[in-house]
């Protein structure tokens, strides 16, 4: 169901530095680890896609182009995704499923694996009914949209590695050799004592051919659905869903979760359409008073520099980073590092290779699950300090059980 916006100003948003065509993919088995291991490289596993929008057809055409998955499946809310991503994969008609609970019948289907690229909200759900069917998960960020929703995503990777199942959460800069080699050298003391950072992602919205939507339908459930984007509660809001790449790597780097943070957000620049944000900035706090300054647009710049920057400023040097542009280290520990150009597909081919070896290898650490979660976190956190324009520290928001509840009544099941 997550859908890719077709039509919107060339910003120099995370979409803008995808390549459109790519290898790799992902092997999967609900068989125990050992067969696993046991078979041959090159065998091809059956692949269930849940949620056939622009992002989910992408990605699944890396999967199949992989060479060792046959996309067995789809599932999607609406018939006309279902349909148009079981014609490109070549599905039959009677493995694309549809409805909200469409994602049920996949599991049902014979699938050893799922992708999960649905609106962010149903993350959680999707998840830990694939683990009790026994897949293995590759999930698009953000883990949930809340706190409850988090902990469920933790808790059906624990039930994953117990089923001896891999579960993977598909960040991209995690996964490029740069920002992990850049990363490792300010961990280990490149720049010294970290004394303050910045954490940005200002880009045009992704999501205008919702607009119109949304102003014919506002009282249709489903007009919502395929207009997530612009739903808090489907979305997680632009910090959760968008943003996320620039804190997580603020996340990366310090390793440890924030203290507190506080802030403030707001829908004035773009049209009053949707339930989100058009701009959030926030405060961050760490242990030892390092703080961490974040801000975000979704709305026209007008000609200011766009895209996904961090900048780390140490005791003897900083860091920068900048997703599809420059990594380095300025300082007494120069480390000039290179240009990301291609990692949001590259980004992707690698955590689908990493997926594919750890379930050849049995490997069902599932590394990518707690820092995934974490940086969630961190957007959620400055989430609620800025809806609440309060000061909100870690261990209120790790207590918070409140819900967000999209306008699912009436929905076909």
């Amino acid at each position: 169901m997550k859908d890719e916006p077709v039509t919107r100003r060339a910003a120099m948003t995370r979409r803008e530095f995808c390549g459109r065509t790519g290898a790799a993919a992902l092997s999967f088995s609900i068989l125990s680890p050992a067969a696993v291991r046991g078979s041959q490289a090159n065998s091809r596993l059956r692949l269930g896609m849940i949620g056939c929008g622009g992002r989910g057809t992408w990605i699944a055409d890396l999967f199949r182009k992989h060479g060792g998955y046959e996309v067995a499946a789809a599932a999607d809310y609406f018939p006309d995704r279902a349909e148009r991503f079981g014609a490109q994969f070549g599905i039959p008609a009677e493995r694309r499923f549809t409805g909200l609970s469409g994602y049920r019948r996949l599991l049902d289907a014979g699938v050893e694996a799922v992708a999960i690229e649905s609106p962010p909200y149903f993350h959680p759900g999707q998840a830990a009914a694939a683990v009790d069917a026994g897949a293995h998960v590759y999930l698009a960020k953000p883990a949930a949209v809340d706190v409850p929703g988090c902990h469920s995503i933790t808790e059906s990777a624990r039930k994953a590695a117990e089923k001896g199942r891999v579960f993977l959460v598909d960040f991209q800069t995690r996964a490029n050799p740069l920002f992990i080699e850049a990363v490792t050298r300010v961990q280990q003391g490149a720049i010294g004592d970290i004394v303050f950072g910045e954490a940005v992602y200002h880009a045009d919205c992704p999501f205008e051919q919702w607009y119109d939507l949304l102003q014919q339908a506002p009282g249709n459930p489903e007009s919502w659905v395929r207009g997530w984007g612009l739903d808090r509660a489907l979305s997680g809001d632009m910090i959760a869903e968008q943003d996320i790449h620039t804190l997580d790597v603020m996340s990366w780097v310090m390793g440890r979760p924030p203290v507190s943070a506080i802030g403030a957000c707001g829908l004035k620049a773009r049209p009053r359409i949707g339930t989100c944000s058009d701009h959030f900035v926030v405060l961050y706090e760490y242990a030892g008073g390092v703080r961490m300054q974040f801000s975000a647009r979704q709305f026209k710049g007008h000609g200011t520099q766009e895209g996904i920057r961090n900048r780390v400023f140490g005791s003897r040097g900083v860091l920068e980073t900048e997703y599809g542009g420059q990594v380095l280290i300025r300082g007494e520990q120069f480390h000039r590092g290179g240009r990301t150009t291609d990692i949001y597909r590259e980004g992707a081919a690698a955590n689908i290779a990493a997926f594919h070896d750890a379930i050849v290898r049995g490997d069902v650490s599932n590394p990518t699950v707690a820092p995934s979660v974490q940086s969630t976190l961190v957007s959620l956190l400055g989430r609620n300090a800025a809806y609440d324009n309060r000061l909100v520290t870690w261990e209120q928001l790790l207590a918070d059980s409140r819900r967000l509840s999209p306008r699912l009544e009436g929905l076909r099941n």
